[in-house]
């Protein structure tokens, strides 16, 4: 097993003790609930005349069902808005804080912690979401949970656990252009496969990873559960720190950050660390990467053609024609020219301010495409001020995107924001499952932020390094 990893470090810092089902009990440092996966388990505690356990160690925001055109309330869905009641009643009879709409700090769970330094080096994280493994990117070991262990830590503080082995993923070199944190994670996926981390956590390495901020770092954590990892996570460095410094925990109190650091220094992982596993990545020679079919794993370079099923390890070749054939995809051609009738920007996997302004420097002095209906969702309402306050708004909006409010939206369409028939979308999420933005014929292309903004305007998946990119200050 791993030695001497973040992993092993912070795991044994929060050890409470090994329980006779093998598991070890954890302390947890941080827990996020929302609306979709908490009222159970409130109501689990009713029933057996608990309280929440560490109201201060909870944080709630509403995200899923949140409509993101009009926020009025009632909401126009009955069970939206009895979801969000729910929630209110909740958080306020046990005086848990919430990032609530009329806050102005409402937005999807994986935006919000990090934003407002709920997220910190070192910490234990859990969520009802299964991308909780965004936090990782500040190097804490962040896990989604099911509703019956959302219970047991609002109870107790505490979650039950198997330790899992630590895969180190290097990505060495320079990205080059066009390429981004989305095409390096998808490419992961494609490697390894989304079972392939099963039974591991991935740490994240190599100067690829190293040279990008916290955004693009919380992009390839969030999406390391779609390979198969419990979790995900990069060490903390001075790019975490920088981050760190100006959020709300520490922005006006740089005391308690200079007492924090040297504990943020010590988890990391030595030099001489072992691990279970090492992959190596070339990261100069990636491409933007694109989904062919209804998995994060089958994804291909945007210029290399779309693999043939009798090519690929039998295990995969049934899948991989369903997959074709729902797609409406040919072995041999290439991702490029594909028709797309929707781009959608958003998600916790690319919805902060720096994926927006990356698109806007693409949109920028373009038209959507007659055929095309786009859409601009901000992970949350701190990045939608951001954004409109350096009139990214006004960029998006005169090229034709509609500019909506912050929630998860159309990444699995359980408010308004779905896909319609057999429509095809450019998305910037995290999962392309049949079904999954709303619509069961629907089609679902994975890529990164300007890729989507590319597709939007040609109406088609287009490779972003044939367009030029207007900097945006």
């Amino acid at each position: 097993m791993s030695e001497r990893t973040l992993y092993d470090r912070v795991w044994e810092r929060h050890k409470v003790t090994e329980l006779p089902t093998g598991q070890d009990q954890l302390f947890v440092g941080l827990h996020l609930i929302h609306e979709v996966t908490s009222p159970q388990a409130f109501g689990m505690l009713r029933e057996r005349d608990l309280e929440v356990a560490y109201p201060k160690l909870t944080h709630a925001t509403v995200d899923h069902i949140v409509p993101t055109a009009d926020q009025s309330r009632p909401y126009a869905e009955d069970a939206a808005e009895e979801m969000m009641s729910e929630l209110e009643a909740n958080v306020r009879e046990a005086g848990i804080e919430f990032s609530h709409p009329d806050s102005g700090d409402q937005g999807i769970v994986h935006v919000i912690g990090p934003e407002q330094g709920l997220t910190q080096p070192g910490k234990t994280i859990v969520c009802g979401d299964s991308h909780t493994s965004t936090h990782g990117a500040f190097g804490a070991l962040a896990f989604g949970i099911g509703t019956s262990q959302i219970r047991d830590v609002l109870a107790t503080g505490t979650i039950a656990m198997e330790k899992q082995k630590v895969r180190k993923i290097e990505v060495t070199g320079e990205l080059g252009a066009g390429v981004e944190a989305k095409d390096v994670i998808l490419e992961i996926i494609r490697r390894l496969g989304t079972e392939g981390g099963v039974g591991y956590v991935y740490e994240y390495a190599g100067e690829a990873i190293e040279s990008l901020g916290m955004e693009g770092r919380m992009s390839i954590c969030n999406m390391s559960i779609e390979g198969g990892a419990r979790a995900g996570y990069v060490n903390p460095d001075e790019t975490t720190y920088e981050w760190l410094a100006e959020t709300d925990a520490f922005a006006d109190d740089p005391d308690r950050f200079d007492e924090l650091k040297p504990y943020w220094e010590s988890i990391r992982s030595d030099e001489d660390a072992e691990y279970d596993d090492v992959v190596t990545i070339d990261g100069s020679s990636l491409e933007p990467v694109v989904t062919w079919g209804t998995t994060p794993g089958q994804g291909v370079g945007i210029t290399q053609p779309i693999p043939h099923p009798d090519d690929l390890p039998e295990d995969k070749r049934d899948t991989a024609r369903r997959a074709q054939e729902h797609m409406r995809v040919t072995p041999g051609e290439t991702m490029a020219g594909y028709p797309v009738d929707v781009a959608f920007l958003g998600s916790c996997t690319n919805a902060r301010l720096p994926d927006l302004r990356r698109a806007a420097g693409i949109v920028s002095g373009r038209e959507v495409h007659e055929d095309v209906r786009a859409m601009v969702v901000p992970g949350s309402q701190r990045v939608q001020r951001a954004a409109e306050e350096e009139g990214l708004k006004d960029v998006f909006e005169a090229a034709g995107f509609d500019w909506r409010n912050a929630g998860c939206s159309m990444c699995l369409g359980m408010n308004e924001d779905q896909l319609e028939g057999d429509e095809a979308c450019a998305s910037s999420s995290n999962r392309n499952f049949v079904g999954r933005q709303g619509s069961k014929d629907g089609r679902t292309v994975l890529m990164n932020p300007r890729m989507v903004a590319a597709a939007a305007i040609a109406g088609e998946v287009t490779d972003v390094r044939e367009l030029k990119e207007v900097t945006r200050a």
